[in-house]
């Protein structure tokens, strides 16, 4: 029962979050069902009228020196290392003091480093509050990404990583140790697997935002075709975990992931399918659900949701 309670706690957390997100994409296209550009929330002007009353960020102990920060946009990872704390996403704008305060509840070292494990305003969205000393880290393209976002132009373009990688990169050493890696596109085309080796824990970012239809931004580099082999690398490649921070959802584990991978192959084999009979993509939409043996996914209706995805992977098929 208390589980219950707690996954609808963080689901409906999820929708508030990724209602008011904001989540950049070039030509005025959101992730939260295509609103345009103008009515989101997510350039750091703070909360438009009439939307809900932003929700308190809560924080709990995920394992020693490993706690995650949930509310206002994707779970945040805060890691106290040895001299000081590394932090993986900053929710949307404003939400740095309040991060911070969560924070200072567990310890008083200074923050030295923040890793974006994608583009999108619900993950980037406080990096100007922790400062230009501060050293952002992510992967190559989503550096790209976030510089074409208005809350990263002009001066505030200080607050883009000023570390990148291609596939993988290693931070700190010993206990300290923070591994990132990249497998190929999936949410987008630069998400980043964070691995704190000593504690057997992983950030996956909204890769594996939680046990729902994938949000596929092919604006930022997304892809329904390659999502669940992206995933498969992951769970292929990332053997020394145990627990599993996701983007919007409660706590996972490998056999989720590995779960997930396979949930994303399937689509991807229906796809095939249903492009096979004939079908178009309004039809092929109208005619999915969730194959029984995947109990307690939901279908996500965030950036246009089933539809989206499934025009993705037509368009990826060369079929309209």
């Amino acid at each position: 029962m208390r589980r219950g309670i707690l996954l609808g706690a963080l689901l409906a957390t999820f929708v508030l979050s990724m209602t008011l997100a904001g989540l950049q994409a070039p030509q005025g296209q959101r992730r939260g069902g295509g609103a345009p550009e103008g009515q989101r929330r997510g350039d750091g002007e703070g909360q438009r009228r009439g939307a809900p009353a932003p929700q308190p960020l809560e924080i709990q102990k995920v394992k020693d020196n490993l706690y995650m920060i949930t509310g206002e946009g994707g779970n945040t990872a805060v890691f106290v290392t040895d001299k000081a704390v590394t932090i993986v996403d900053t929710k949307n704008p404003g939400n740095g003091q309040a991060i911070l305060d969560k924070i200072k509840t567990v310890t008083n070292k200074p923050i030295t480093t923040i890793i974006n494990t994608h583009t999108h305003a619900d993950h980037t969205g406080s990096n100007e509050f922790f400062g230009p000393n501060v050293e952002f880290v992510a992967q190559i393209n989503t550096k790209a990404n976030m510089a074409k976002m208005p809350n990263f132009a002009g001066d505030k373009a200080k607050f883009l990583p000023g570390k990148t990688y291609k596939d993988k990169l290693k931070l700190g050493s010993g206990n300290d140790e923070i591994d990132l890696y990249y497998f190929g596109p999936a949410h987008t085309n630069g998400d980043s697997f964070v691995v704190f080796p000593a504690l057997r824990a992983m950030h996956a970012g909204d890769a594996f935002a939680g046990k729902n239809t994938p949000i596929i931004d092919a604006n930022n580099g997304g892809s329904a075709v390659s999502y669940g082999k992206t995933m498969q690398k992951a769970s292929d490649t990332i053997k020394n975990v145990d627990t599993i921070l996701t983007g919007h959802s409660m706590l996972m584990t490998p056999a989720d992931l590995k779960e997930y991978a396979a949930f994303n192959n399937d689509f991807i084999t229906w796809i095939q399918d249903e492009i096979k009979a004939g079908k178009s993509v309004d039809a092929a939409a109208a005619e999915y659900k969730i194959p029984d043996k995947y109990k307690g996914y939901q279908i996500s209706t965030f950036l246009g949701g089933i539809k989206n995805n499934v025009q993705v992977a037509y368009n990826e098929l060369g079929k309209k």
